[in-house]
C-alpha cells in the first residue's frame, strides 16, 4: 500500500532534523543548526568537504549539495515493509514534515531564510544497502527524497518553516 496524501497537509511544513557527516563511511550526526553555502552544500558535511561517496566520481553540481527526505517516508517504510530506518541511516541531510518532496522538483522553496531549488528525486542507491545492511531500493522507491540546489547562503535550524516560493522556469 502506498500512502497517498496531498502536497501540503494542514500542518505548516517544517524542517524537523538536520544531519551532517564528515566522510562517506561515517554515520551522519544530528545537529540543531547548519550553515548553508550557495552552490556548495552544508558546512561540515561530506559533500561540502569533498569526502562523499560520489565526490570524485561525479562533480558536485546542482542537486549534489543537499539531500532531503520526508519523515512520512521513513514511517511508511516501517509500516509497509517492517524496516525501521532511522533518519541518520537514510543519509539525507534534511528531514522534513508536512510536504511532498517529489512535488518540489523544478520548484524554488525556502527553508527558514535559505532559498533552494528542487533538482531531482534522490532515488536510493546500492551504496545505501551496503552501509545500512538493509534492502532499501524497493521500500524507498519513489520516496527516497529530493536533491536540491542551495541558491542562497544562510542558516538552517530545526523547526524552520518550509515555503514554496515559485516554480522554476
Amino acid at each position: 500500500m502506498v500512502l497517498d496524501r496531498p502536497m501540503f497537509s494542514l500542518m505548516v511544513p517544517r524542517l524537523i532534523a538536520i544531519y551532517l557527516s564528515p566522510a562517506a563511511t561515517v554515520l551522519p550526526s544530528s545537529v540543531t543548526e547548519a550553515e548553508a553555502k550557495a552552490h556548495a552544500g552544508l558546512v561540515g558535511d561530506r559533500y561540502f568537504i569533498g569526502n562523499g561517496t560520489f565526490s570524485n566520481a561525479t562533480p558536485l553540481g546542482p542537486g549534489r549539495e543537499l539531500t532531503l527526505i520526508e519523515s512520512e517516508a521513513l514511517q511508511a517504510v516501517e509500516i509497509e515493509h517492517g524496516i525501521r530506518l532511522s533518519a541518520a541511516q537514510a543519509r539525507r541531510n534534511l528531514v522534513t514534515e508536512g510536504i511532498r518532496l517529489n512535488d518540489l522538483v523544478g520548484v524554488k522553496f525556502r527553508i527558514g531564510g535559505v532559498l533552494m531549488e528542487g533538482i531531482r528525486f534522490c532515488d536510493p542507491c546500492a551504496h545505501l544497502n551496503v552501509v545500512t545492511g538493509m534492502a532499501l531500493l524497493k521500500p524507498l522507491a519513489n520516496r527516497g527524497g529530493l536533491r536540491a540546489a542551495i541558491l542562497s547562503d544562510g542558516f538552517l535550524r530545526v523547526g524552520d518553516e518550509i515555503h514554496v516560493t515559485a516554480t522554476a522556469a
